[in-house]
């Protein structure tokens, strides 16, 4: 097997192999664009390391022989005493993952090469920066060396110099720090600074593979649902330098913008310094249109390649260079990460530019965006502190208490607080903090830092770059420049569409994407709260972007209603609930939840009904329930005109519906102890313990209930009757749709079927009314999927409930486990996520696939829909498009979610089905 590949062997189209940088660097080297010569180590070799601990056979050989070529190739010798190559490792997965695993720059510099590279450039302050940044990042990637210590050692030099930035810094300080970078080594590993350059780079790449499992990269994986075993490719890339001086430079450029989809030009540079730098967000950056003012040439030069770039890619380009000494060199380039209002405002400009079809553009943007455009913004209206303005990196409203270190933020959110994480910088071990915090917010760094990047890419809020904010980690406060202090736990509000950070909880409302799913007017522009937004002093104001993001969204959501095969119904138990879902676009109700019906005071009726001594007992208690069922189904039924509506009978435990045990053996116990015994309490004592159950979500519920308490199931088809030929004898269309919970054989759902059907048939003859409900069931138990064929029988249609499909496949329930085990098997992998979040495809989502393949074997017009909470969630609707259910019902307001993943599906499953 081939583990080893040069940059002019492979393309774009080779990520699983190459990575997603090592394919990008191979594309733009075909393209014939700058990127400095170098070569890639493949995914398998880093899945083979993994697996066994050592580097699979002959990649040494490789890597040997590719190193030899670059060597030939660039007519130098990796860290040659008079004139050293020196090369980066960096990592690069299939997956973009920001910040997480490692890169060790400048690989080959030692003690005697050092004075070879100082010498070749000229600059002995170059030299000694490079070689500091090496021991720097060799010590903490490659050999584990705690980073606070050498950033305690730099921040020390800078402040004992009386300097702010590492560039003031002179040679001999930087001589001084490698000598102390050394140091920190040897007494932090045992081990000294390697003086040999193959060494060097042996150690490096496996440090790179070994990144794949560090806690940061398992976290962000988990968070965005990337598979742990892809492994990542590690690229080896010949140095070019942008801390040569001030002709010199690096910085990171997007060809739109990806916080609110502008044309234009946006990123980051910085003089005099290397990549990293920029990334990290150690020091402010310059406006990539500086760059004009400072070196037009490739200014000019980088325009060109980036409109090369958008054209070749038909999307949002994120590019990284260099500039030593005038000349470019295009290190990395990738489909740039975005905010949810770019991804839909940059989809519909590029089909507008003809470079995509609607159908391409309905792909590149999700579910998971929309709902983050569903989210509540401040209110322009209300009074507010403005204490500082920073970058406007990730849009949204964020309000929360401050915390200053990423583990007071999981703890706080933990017990239920909102938190903004607060920092100078973020880097790659604050993921946890950024993961449970509501927003993020650092005094340093710009739209391409570490903390603007990964917000983007998870949907957090983010303001960057706050310059005015003294944040004192120590302290754990931050001062504004008129000396206000703000100590954590005081609460904050960030806006990350204008970088405004304000005192206090700021009120939000509704956002413009909602108002304009339910079809109301957006609403007028706003009065200026303050100074002009960062988008606005660009040259473009926030309204202008609020009104193509609705735009683009409304579009979309159309393309996707056109395409979609599957119905998108919702799950609502009131007659609001019901209007709301209809106004954001629902075909209907797929799950009336009648339980939710019989709280509050008529809890204490069907309590009557269940423990009645004599059948005229029980009939008073049904007939007191039976109207207001009735006007139950008449709301619900009247704001659903024309549409299904699948109501199910009532399926709670038993023990809901029961006086409590404990209160009940209580009042006993006291009446005997005081001589005053409580003769009804006793009575009733018995009859509950009578039907006490040790587990109430396996006893005496849905169809059992029905069958066991006479006349309660038909009680409710009665009163949906009666409410359907109400409505129909005023001209409306009603269309409900009878379902059995909890059945597990086919004589179950027959005799409860028996019953409706004679029930409605008395209903129509009392009123004259021609009545016909389809009848079906829930299908939630694992023998109801295995005995489909025979339930088909009796069913008119299958709603699957994978909430509890999930609880009885997995043996677990849900209420009692989320907080116990769960969080261990997402540690260990055992989840990649919570099978109660998405479905599990394997387990759960067979037997779905088998109950609905043999349901339709017996019954050819067996209508099939889910009704669990994977109804609203992307990847399950992409699942059951999968297999072809004819409706998915979630909350109302996932609905739009739904709707717009349905369509993504169809377009998925119908290009699976050309190929």
């Amino acid at each position: 097997m081939q583990y080893v590949f040069d940059f002019t062997e492979g393309s774009k189209d080779q990520r699983d192999l190459l990575g997603g940088k090592g394919a990008n660097l191979a594309e733009m080297t075909s393209l014939g664009l700058p990127v400095p010569p170098g070569f890639t180590i493949s995914t398998e070799a880093c899945r083979s390391y993994l697996a066994t601990g050592r580097e699979p056979d002959g990649l040494a050989d490789e890597i040997e022989r590719h190193l030899s070529g670059l060597e030939s190739g660039m007519g130098k010798r990796l860290g040659d005493a008079t004139d050293p190559l020196l090369v980066s490792v960096r990592s690069g997965a299939k997956f973009s993952m920001p910040g997480m695993m490692d890169t060790v720059l400048n690989v080959g510099l030692t003690d005697l090469s050092v004075a070879g590279l100082a010498a070749v450039a000229g600059d002995q302050r170059f030299a000694w920066d490079s070689y500091r940044r090496l021991v720097q990042m060799f010590g903490k990637t490659v050999l584990g060396v705690d980073g606070e210590r050498f950033d305690h050692a730099l921040e020390t030099r800078k402040k004992d110099r009386g300097v702010d930035s590492d560039v003031d810094l002179t040679v001999d300080d930087l001589r001084d720090l490698v000598a102390e970078f050394k140091e920190i080594v040897r007494g932090e590993s045992g081990t000294n600074f390697p003086q040999d350059p193959r060494t060097q780079l042996d150690l490096a790449v496996r440090a790179v593979f070994e990144s794949w499992n560090t806690d940061r990269a398992r976290i962000y994986r988990r968070q965005e649902r990337i598979p742990d075993d892809l492994g990542t490719a590690v690229n080896i890339v010949a140095m070019v330098f942008g801390n040569l001086g001030p002709d010199s430079g690096t910085g990171v450029a997007f060809t739109r913008d990806p916080a609110t989809g502008e044309q234009g030009v946006y990123g980051d540079y910085l003089p005099n310094a290397q990549g990293e730098d920029v990334v990290a967000g150690i020091r402010n950056t310059l406006a990539l249109a500086e760059l004009e003012r400072l070196d037009k040439a490739s200014y000019d030069q980088l325009l060109d390649i980036m409109e090369t770039l958008e054209k070749h890619y038909l999307d949002l380009c994120d590019i990284e260079f260099t500039i030593e000494r005038g000349k470019l060199w295009m290190l990395q380039t990738r489909v740039g990460k975005r905010t949810a209002a770019a991804a839909f405002r940059i989809a519909g400009q590029l089909v507008d530019e003809g470079l995509i079809d609607e159908d391409e553009a309905l792909s590149r943007v999700t579910g998971a965006q929309l709902a983050q455009l569903m989210f509540p913004q401040f209110d322009p209206a209300a009074s507010r502190t403005s204490i500082a303005r920073g970058m406007a990196a990730s849009p949204g409203a964020a309000v929360g208490k401050a915390a200053f270190d990423s583990a007071t933020a999981v703890e706080w959110a933990q017990r239920g607080d909102d938190v903004i994480l607060v920092r100078r910088e973020t880097n790659p071990d604050d993921l946890r903090g950024m993961v449970a915090s509501r927003g993020v917010l650092t005094s340093r760094g710009g739209k391409t830092s570490h903390a603007a990047v990964v917000a983007r890419g998870m949907g957090r809020t983010c303001v960057v770059g706050v310059e005015a904010l003294r944040v004192d980690p120590r302290a754990r406060a931050f001062t504004t420049p008129d000396g206000a202090r703000v100590t954590e736990g005081d609460v904050i509000s960030i806006d990350g569409g204008t970088g405004e950070v304000f005192l206090g909880a700021l009120p939000v409302v509704p956002s413009a994407v909602v108002d304009a799913l339910y079809g109301r007017a957006a609403a007028p522009p706003s009065a200026s709260s303050g100074p002009e937004s960062e988008a606005e002093a660009e040259g473009e104001s926030s309204d202008v972007v609020r009104r193509e993001v609705v735009s683009a969204v409304l579009r979309l959501m159309r393309h996707a209603d056109v395409r979609r095969r599957m119905e998108v119904r919702a799950n609502a138990d009131t007659g609001e609930d019901a209007r709301r879902a209809r106004d954001l676009g629902a075909a209907g109700i797929g799950l009336c939840r009648t339980e939710h019906m019989f709280l509050g005071a008529r809890r204490k009726i069907v309590e009557h009904v269940i423990l009645a001594r004599t059948p005229e007992q029980r009939d008073a208690g049904l007939d007191e329930l039976r109207p207001l069922q009735r006007a139950d189904f008449t709301e619900i039924l009247e704001a659903m005109d024309g549409q299904p509506v699948t109501i199910r009978l009532l399926d709670p435990p038993l023990h809901e519906f029961l006086p409590d045990l404990t209160d009940l053996s209580v009042r006993v116990a006291v009446g005997e102890a005081t001589g005053s015994p409580d003769a009804e309490a006793a009575a009733l004592l018995a009859e509950v313990q009578r039907l006490h159950e040790q587990n109430p979500m396996l006893g005496m519920r849905g169809v059992r209930l029905g069958l066991v308490v006479p006349g309660l199931f038909e009680l409710q088809v009665r009163a949906i009757a009666e409410a359907a030929a109400s409505l129909l004898a005023r001209g409306l269309d009603p269309q409900p749709q009878i379902m059995v919970p909890l059945v597990a054989a086919v004589q179950e759902l027959e005799a409860i079927r028996d019953m409706a059907e004679a029930t409605v048939a008395e209903v129509a003859a009392e009123t004259g009314t021609a009545l016909r409900f389809p009848i079906g069931t829930m299908i939630e138990l694992p023998r109801a999927a295995m005995t489909a064929h025979a339930i088909a029988e009796a069913a008119e249609f299958f709603s699957f409930g994978t909430n509890d499909l999930t609880q009885t496949t997995w043996g677990f329930s849900r209420d009692d486990v989320e907080a116990t085990f769960f969080p261990a098997y997402l540690e260990r992998g055992i989840f990649g996520v919570s099978p109660f979040e998405s479905i599990d495809a394997d387990g759960v989502g067979r037997l779905v696939s088998i109950a609905a393949w043999e349901g339709k074997e017996t019954r050819q017009d067996l209508e099939l829909g889910v009704c669990g909470e994977h109804g609203g969630d992307p990847d399950s609707i992409h699942f059951f498009e999968s297999i072809k259910l004819d409706y998915v019902s979630c909350s109302p307001f996932r609905v739009p979610v739904a709707r717009l993943e349905a369509g993504r599906a169809a377009l998925v499953t119908e290009g699976s089905d050309s190929r």
